[in-house]
């Protein structure tokens, strides 16, 4: 395990710990998509061919400085598209939020840990179906604005890693039925409304 991912999966024990004071509960459904690393045909955040949207909520506390984050979401056809071929890239992370937690526009960043699943099911003349579940990171940053008292606006991009290797779908083989062993990095970029309580 390399030193970036210690201090990755340390912050987000740590982020268990804290208890900020006068913290505000937080609610955000967002929506987005993938793009960069092994994201089907969508190299970067601004050439993308191929847009798969992920979606989810998060959820938490934030106090002056620090607070913590559950943050759930799902991509179907994460790998892309093929007949007979279902996919999909499942995250639940634990984050520390460190930024502003009061004032109409609230900056962050985040680093945490969680599980990344994986799942892809191919169907053509015989049946294929793996799922691997594995302990992943996440670093990344955003911004909410708060225009209203308790309801704003979020827009978010954070970066996931697995640390262990995956069997990952290579959808561009003739039967859809080859799997890579490696680790599943990828970005996220997404826009949510966020509620605050």
């Amino acid at each position: 395990m390399g030193r970036f991912q210690i201090v990755a999966v340390t912050a987000a024990l740590l982020a268990c710990s804290v208890a900020p004071a006068r913290a505000d509960g937080f609610f955000t459904p967002f929506y987005g998509y993938n793009f960069g690393g092994d994201s089907s045909n969508c190299p970067t955040l601004s050439a993308c061919e191929d847009k798969r949207a992920n979606f989810g909520v998060s959820f938490g506390k934030m106090g002056t400085v620090f607070g913590f984050e559950e943050d759930i979401a799902f991509a179907k056809d994460f790998f892309g598209t093929l007949p007979g071929v279902d996919n999909s890239v499942f995250t639940m992370m634990s984050n520390l939020l460190i930024g502003a937690g009061k004032g109409p526009v609230q900056p962050y960043v985040l680093v945490g840990a969680g599980l990344i699943r994986t799942h892809t099911g191919v169907s053509l003349t015989q049946q294929f179906d793996t799922q691997n579940n594995s302990l992943g990171w996440d670093l990344g940053g955003g911004v909410n604005g708060y225009f209203l008292k308790h309801v704003g606006v979020r827009a978010d991009v954070r970066h996931l890693r697995t640390l262990q290797d995956v069997s990952l779908p290579f959808l561009g083989s003739v039967v859809g039925q080859v799997f890579v062993p490696q680790k599943l990095d990828f970005w996220r970029a997404s826009f949510g409304i966020s509620f605050k309580f």
